[in-house]
Formats: C-alpha cells, sequence, structure tokens
C-alpha cells in the first residue's frame, strides 16, 4: 500500500471499513459498507457450536408453544402435585425415581434425552414418539397384574429432580410417567435372593399365574408386550407380580408381516423374534416359558453363553434351558409347550393360565417333600434347598 488508506492499487478505503479492520475478532471484518441484504459471511469465520445452540433454543421456544398451544390429553398430570424424590433404577431410555403425586407413592420414569441442546431433532421427535407410545399403551389399562398408570406430562419444563451434585435441574423437554409405586423391587431381586434356597412350589406357580393372567389381559386387548423378563416384572405385597416396562410394547399389527425386527431381551427372545421374521403376541408365550424357567431354578438361563451363542443356538440348534428332573411334570409341561420352535403350536396365554391353575401345589406338586429330604437332589450342590 503506497498511502494510508490506499490499496495496492490506488483505491482508497473507507473510514468506516478502516475501523472495522481494527476490530478485533470481529465475524465481519473487512466488509465494508454494505448493507445486511447484500453481506456475505466467511464460513470459517461462522461459530456452528453457537450457532447449533442457538437453533436448539429456537426449536424448543416453537415445540414450548405448540405444546402450550395443543388441548390437553386426558392422561396429562398437574406437575405442581408431583414431587421427585430418589433414584429407584436406571434403564437404557430412562431413569425411575420414587416421589409423591398427591401425596401419594408412586414411581417416576424420566425419558433421559441428554443435556439440552446436544439431542439432534431427529432425535428428539424419536423419543417423544416412543413416549407417546408407552403412555398409549399404558393409560388405559385396568388390571390387578398390570402396574398401574397414574398420568404422565411431556415438556415438563417447570420439573425439577434431584441430582448427585445436590441440584435441581432437568432438559427443558424432558417428559415423565407416572405409575403406582410398587415396594418390593423387581421379580429378578427376588429370584437372586433365593438362589441357594429356592422357591416354595406353591409360590412358583402363584407368580407365574400371576405373570400368566397379565400377559392375557394385555393380550385380550390386542397388546403385544415385546420384552416380557424377570427384570420387568414387579413385586408387591404378599408377593404379588404385576407386569411393568411398556416402553416398547405396541398394539398388535393386522398383518405379522408389520412386526418385525430384533426387539426384546437376549435370552428371552423368540427364535422368529432373533431371525428378524414376522412375529405376534406368541413371542410373549416364548419369553413367559423362559421367565417360568427361571421362577422355579431361581437362576440364569444359559449363565456360561454369550448373548452372540445364545442366539445361534436358539435358532439353529433349538437350544432351551434344562429343566431339572425333580421339576414337576405339570409345570416342565408348560415350559416344554411355551418355548416351542414353532409359534403356532404355542399356547395362548389365557390356555396357560387354565394349565397353571389346574396344578396341585398341595403337596409340592409331586416333588420330593421336605420332611423327607432337605430340597431337591437334581440342584446341585446340595446347598441349593427349595422350602417347603
Amino acid at each position: 500500500m503506497g498511502s494510508k488508506g490506499k490499496d495496492m492499487g490506488g483505491t482508497t478505503i473507507p473510514k468506516e471499513t478502516q475501523k472495522q479492520d481494527r476490530t478485533p475478532n470481529s465475524k465481519v471484518a473487512g466488509m465494508g459498507s454494505i448493507s445486511s441484504k447484500d453481506m456475505v459471511f466467511r464460513a470459517d469465520m461462522i461459530d456452528l457450536k453457537t450457532l447449533d445452540m442457538q437453533l436448539e433454543k429456537h426449536f424448543s421456544r416453537v415445540w414450548s408453544m405448540t405444546q402450550n398451544q395443543r388441548p390437553k390429553e386426558e392422561w396429562e398430570i398437574d406437575l405442581s402435585k408431583l414431587d421427585i424424590q430418589k433414584v429407584i433404577a436406571h434403564g437404557t431410555y430412562g431413569t425411575v425415581y420414587k416421589g409423591a403425586y398427591d401425596n401419594k407413592k408412586v414411581a417416576v420414569k424420566l425419558l433421559d434425552w441428554g443435556e439440552d441442546g446436544l439431542a439432534t431433532t431427529a432425535e428428539t421427535a424419536a423419543l417423544r414418539a416412543s413416549f407417546r407410545q408407552e403412555v398409549a399403551v399404558w393409560h388405559k389399562l385396568e388390571h390387578p397384574n398390570v402396574t398401574k398408570f397414574v398420568g404422565a406430562s411431556m415438556g415438563a419444563t417447570n420439573l425439577k429432580i434431584p441430582t448427585t451434585e445436590d441440584q435441581n435441574s432437568l432438559p427443558s423437554r424432558a417428559c415423565c410417567v407416572v405409575v403406582e409405586y410398587i415396594p418390593c423391587g423387581t421379580l429378578k431381586q427376588l429370584l437372586i435372593r433365593h438362589k441357594k434356597r429356592k422357591l416354595p412350589f406353591k409360590d412358583v406357580v402363584q407368580l407365574a399365574l400371576d405373570l400368566s393372567r397379565g400377559l392375557s389381559y394385555l393380550h385380550s386387548k390386542k397388546i403385544v408386550h415385546r420384552d416380557v423378563k424377570t427384570e420387568n416384572m414387579l413385586i408387591g405385597a404378599h408377593r404379588s407380580l404385576k407386569i411393568a416396562d411398556f416402553g416398547v410394547a405396541r398394539v398388535e399389527a393386522q398383518n405379522p408381516r408389520d412386526m418385525t425386527g430384533e426387539t426384546g431381551t437376549l435370552g428371552y427372545m423368540a427364535p422368529e423374534v432373533l431371525e428378524g421374521k414376522p412375529y405376534n403376541r406368541r413371542c410373549d408365550v416364548y419369553s413367559f416359558g423362559i421367565c417360568l424357567w427361571e421362577i422355579y431354578c431361581c437362576d440364569m438361563p444359559y449363565p456360561n453363553l454369550s448373548f452372540v451363542d445364545v442366539s445361534s443356538a436358539v435358532v439353529r440348534q433349538n437350544l432351551r434351558p434344562s429343566i431339572p428332573k425333580c421339576c414337576p411334570n405339570s409345570l416342565a409341561n408348560v415350559m416344554r409347550k411355551c418355548w416351542d420352535s414353532n409359534p403356532s403350536k404355542r399356547p395362548e396365554m389365557h390356555e396357560v393360565v387354565k394349565m397353571l391353575e389346574a396344578i396341585d401345589t398341595s403337596n409340592g406338586g409331586g416333588m420330593i417333600t421336605r420332611e423327607y429330604f432337605f430340597g431337591c437332589f437334581c440342584f446341585r450342590p446340595f446347598h441349593r434347598l427349595r422350602g417347603p
């Protein structure tokens, strides 16, 4: 530049531009006196992270406005009556808290959508759809063996929860499902506690009846649970069992081909589900058969096999848990019928209920009674006893 205020070609640079050039970190430095209409930004000067956060806040505001304007759903609760207290459990898609609603003990499931600004619009939309699906399945159900639905809320911006830092915080778009509080934990936890001293046979049959009646009710409403396992069953007073967690449940399709995909938990999944074939409510029957074995044995099926090995063997080698020799035939037959590899040969859940109701538990179902031997011989080691 030959002189102050001129570029190499001798053109005078406007004073406004000279002033902009001296402004540190200016995103529009060197653009001169141009209107906003003609303004062009350099891509390398744009703060994409800030832009993403601004867009996310904008979408969040738009979504909140939409939520405030839409009619209130019949299942929506008054959040001012909800008090969230402490964590009960963590799951894949959310965290469960103990709390109170309208001064009654409840369990509160919060969908974990991540911190504000981190979830993409598509991810958020998918999670909202999953939330609506769970609520749509749950809010009209009424059965003693299905966890009672209290209510739910979408966009709980003013809801506060306790955190490990003793602070209250919640993503602005979080959603919650509120259900009755079941005090005694999961069926899985109960079975672990009885791994050494097995459950009394009458308790085995009663738990199986509770589960089968709950599933029979769901199937009568055209609902397939799709993730029947002992971790998703809750134990209430007097060892009553209630089905919980409808996160992957769905209304049964008229066309079975509309229900495909590996949905559920490996070890409990029916062969047709593992293979990605069309399935129906009888995939729940298969899972029930595995649960029945687990309730009787108070043990894990396939403890020494990896998930990959289990999946392959269940489909290709017809692998099933080994039924102890001391298991009464009446119960063993129910297991075998439920986990048949052919879905059409499996009984309906209402038929399973009748089979279980017909079992005589007055004398251990035909097992060796405790008066003669301390537990069942077929459980090894011998200290794994079954009570009277």
